[in-house]
């Protein structure tokens, strides 16, 4: 199995953490919380996409995948993920912060965000150990 490169997503979510670490020790710069909601969304992008290279190396039918929740669900079925509902409730978060930006929402964002952190580190274990 050709192998995938995991470069760009590992430092992705190395300064994702990082933001979130500095976001809770300034909690009061919403510029802070603004720059993790970036990365969150920056993350999330390389994760479905590293999702869909990797379904697609191991010859997933195209036609199975027809939306991001298609192939969230696939990703589940194949255990690439946990749950599915969850990370579908992921990339829900990330479309909303780039659609719809005011206070309440950004502090929405940031709190998924911070709960994507941690199955966006188990996606990047699991596809390592797999390909």
């Amino acid at each position: 199995m050709q192998a995938l490169n995991f470069d760009a997503l590992q430092a992705a979510i190395a300064q994702f953490e990082k933001g979130i670490q500095e976001a809770f020790r300034h909690r009061e710069n919403e510029l802070m919380r603004d720059g993790v909601i970036q990365r969150f969304e920056y993350t999330m992008d390389l994760s479905w996409k590293m999702i869909q290279r990797y379904l697609k190396l191991i010859q997933v039918e195209e036609s199975a995948i027809r939306s991001k929740n298609d192939l969230f669900r696939e990703a589940a079925r194949l255990q690439i993920i946990e749950d599915a509902e969850t990370w579908i409730g992921h990339y829900a978060a990330r479309n909303e912060s780039s659609h719809d930006y005011h206070t309440e929402k950004a502090e929405q964002v940031f709190a998924q965000a911070k709960l994507f952190l941690p199955d966006v580190k188990k996606l990047l274990e699991t596809l390592q150990n797999v390909s």
